[in-house]
């Protein structure tokens, strides 16, 4: 078992090395400089890890015989970054001091790069390690594509992205992401597809680009949006609503329908004296179809007239959802409307 350690200990000693040479920052004015410290100065690690020191890898460290790369060390706080057991193996072969490359970006960034030095070397974080991690990064850098802290944690884009849902309204919700190639993107394509709709309404000679450059998203897009209203299409595709649980826009209200002369009697009237008026109907009162109508429809009376409590009455994190199954209600009524309608229309006579 100890020769096994011992293997793993050399690998990741080479491991740690080619890692500290790619991303560690420099500890004085000379990029790439190694400063000696007391091994007393340094603090434990930020680190995911629940167990923080394996005895067993740090004692096959120390009895490797090789130099020991230097640890990483955010400057600010004097925080081991990557090292732990660097550390702990130089204690053990009896050293004052241990050479560090020292890090000057923010808490959170040396956090990640903990993470990510985590998951390339050593010994490896657990699932629930990288979860924990996973959840702490999303709090702390929102504008992250799924795939970017993927990337970092050693975790599946689609496992990010449901971690990003767990949170709710806890995370901040960014107006845009920032992609693993350095791009911005809308975090909501639906909406920054809506807004380039609503430009390309009001401005139609404006350039690709510079719609692009208002709404937030790439020219392409914008193409694609101008296709679809041609077409007479939505300009949101029917996946990116369902993932991002966006409503589509209401309809342009339609020219008045030529229903005859008895088309359109109930226009202008206020919704409780419609339906005062239709429950005074026997057909409709005899009927069990016309009953349920009935009830529904003075639900609604009820429902409206008590519309601020209803709006008080959702949670914060429940608003959205209940706006969506508002506006689904909406879009039943207006289909049951124009068949009532079209039905109208049919038996009216010319």
């Amino acid at each position: 078992m100890r020769n096994l350690h011992a293997v793993k200990a050399v690998s990741a000693v080479k491991a740690v090395s080619a890692l500290n040479a790619v991303k560690a920052v420099s500890a004085a004015d000379t990029p790439g400089a190694v400063a000696d410290v007391p091994l007393g100065s340094l603090l434990s690690a930020d680190s995911p890890r629940t167990v923080r020191v394996d005895e067993s890898h740090a004692q096959a460290l120390a009895q490797s015989g090789q130099a020991l790369p230097p640890l990483l060390v955010h400057r600010a706080t004097m925080r081991i970054i990557d090292g732990t057991h660097r550390l702990r193996a130089a204690e053990l072969r009896g050293q004052r001091t241990v050479g560090v490359r020292y890090f000057d970006g923010s808490a959170e960034d040396a956090f990640v790069l903990s993470v990510e030095a985590n998951i390339s070397h050593g010994l490896p974080l657990t699932h629930a390690e990288r979860t924990a991690a996973a959840l702490r990064i999303l709090r702390s850098h929102p504008d992250w594509s799924d795939r970017g802290i993927a990337r970092r944690t050693g975790l599946a884009p689609k496992t990010v992205a449901a971690l990003r849902r767990r949170e709710g309204p806890a995370a901040p919700v960014p107006q845009a992401r920032v992609g693993q190639d350095g791009r911005v993107r809308p975090s909501d394509p639906a909406r920054g597809r809506e807004a380039a709709a609503r430009l390309l309404a009001g401005r139609p000679t404006a350039s690709l680009r510079q719609i692009a450059r208002e709404a937030g998203i790439a020219p392409s897009t914008v193409r694609d949006v101008r296709r679809r209203i041609d077409e007479g299409a939505d300009p949101v595709p029917a996946t990116l609503r369902r993932s991002a649980n966006t409503p589509p826009p209401a309809p342009a209200t339609a020219p008045a329908r030529e229903r005859g002369q008895g088309g359109d009697r109930g226009q202008g009237q206020s919704l409780p004296t419609l339906v005062g008026s239709l429950c005074k109907d026997p057909l409709l009162r005899l009927s069990e179809a016309g009953r349920l109508l009935l009830r529904m429809l003075d639900l609604q009376v009820s429902g409206l007239r008590q519309r601020e409590r209803l709006i008080a009455a959702v949670p914060l994190y429940r608003a959205e959802t209940a706006a969506a199954a508002a506006a689904q209600v909406a879009r039943d009524w207006q289909e049951l409307s124009d068949e009532l309608g079209r039905r109208a229309s049919a038996e009216t006579p010319a």
